[in-house]
């Protein structure tokens, strides 16, 4: 399949050359939006620039996040619509065929407003207008009036397919959530290490693997591994990934750690097994997203902990604290 970027696109004296910026749109609910926020914060380096929308010179592959829906790469700004109309007179597609999308993000406006400015800046380009399936898309939104059009790029979202495991928890992470929490432990996708102790089924090692991340997987539980196994050769990676073991007599380090914490709704977690996992983790890494149900900031510190940053999310009246430690 072919992109934007592989076809003979000019742009024109507008073209910014001198510094390239992209403009990400995001979406989620309400119920996840304090892990949203802590997510990009950590992909970016800083946090969003509106309600659904952040800027950024830095590229992050909008399919990596669970919450980014859309990226420009924008090659135009404008104080209005005309401004942008009149610019988009220098893009030339040849013989490509292409179309425009106005973003539902930024500032808002109504459908047959949308449409007619996609139209106004259409009928400057020059190339072919097809709606299904162009050979090349263009984005433009208008956040604080001021306007941005680019090279649309949107995400695949190949990871949705990892909802339907063979194997699963019902109180298990969803593939959503288990996306996220591996963006915190590993920000950057460079030659790391990451350690799941209690991976349960599996959900945070598949999509740490589809993500290009050297993982492993450990737990106490026999049916856990044997389910993570199914899983994991279910969406073909390695299952002699995972392993029983106690993660307290593990050895070995890790460059991060995503430690979903053992919970039983029917009965309470002993502190003294609790403190001594949070210690071996801090033996096995030095930086881990931690999650717990109930509160843990104490014990986090305790055992040698630092707080980085630290979010909430809810699923009816059962919530997950979620800790980012080094």
């Amino acid at each position: 399949m072919m992109h934007s970027n592989d076809y003979d696109i000019t742009f024109g004296p507008s073209f910014i050359s001198d510094k390239s910026t992209n403009l990400y749109t995001y979406a989620c609910h309400e119920t996840e939006r304090e892990l949203c926020l802590m997510e990009l914060t950590e992909l970016f380096g800083h946090e969003p620039d509106g309600e659904d929308w952040l800027e950024s010179e830095q590229w992050v592959d909008p399919d990596r996040s669970p919450f980014l829906s859309a990226c420009i790469d924008v090659r135009m700004t404008g104080e209005s619509i005309e401004e942008m109309a009149e610019q988009a007179g220098s893009i030339h597609l040849n013989n490509a065929s292409f179309k425009v999308v106005c973003l539902k993000a930024g500032d808002r406006f109504s459908y047959e407003q949308s449409r007619g400015y996609e139209r106004v800046v259409g009928r400057q380009i020059t190339g072919i207008a097809q709606m299904k399936a162009p050979d090349v898309t263009l984005g433009m939104i208008s956040t604080g009036g001021i306007w941005r059009l680019g090279l649309l790029h949107e995400p695949e979202r190949a990871w949705l397919k990892h909802k339907q495991k063979p194997q699963n928890y019902s109180t298990g992470l969803s593939s959503r959530i288990a996306r996220a929490l591996v963006n915190l432990a590993v920000p950057r996708l460079s030659e790391v290490t990451l350690l799941d102790p209690c991976c349960g089924m599996g959900n945070v090692l598949i999509e740490a693997f589809s993500m290009g991340i050297a993982a492993e997987g450990r737990d106490i539980n026999p049916l856990a591994i044997r389910g993570a196994r199914v899983n994991l050769r279910h969406y073909g990676y390695d299952d002699n990934k995972v392993a029983i073991q106690d993660m307290n007599t593990l050895q070995g380090h890790y460059d991060a750690a995503i430690l979903d914490l053992p919970y039983n709704l029917c009965s309470v977690f002993p502190e003294e097994e609790k403190l001594q996992m949070l210690q071996s983790l801090r033996r096995l890494s030095d930086r881990a997203v931690i999650v717990s149900t109930e509160p843990l900031r104490e014990q986090l510190m305790s055992t040698g902990w630092k707080v980085l940053r630290h979010c909430t999310t809810h699923k009816g009246s059962f919530v997950r604290d979620i800790w980012l430690c080094e």
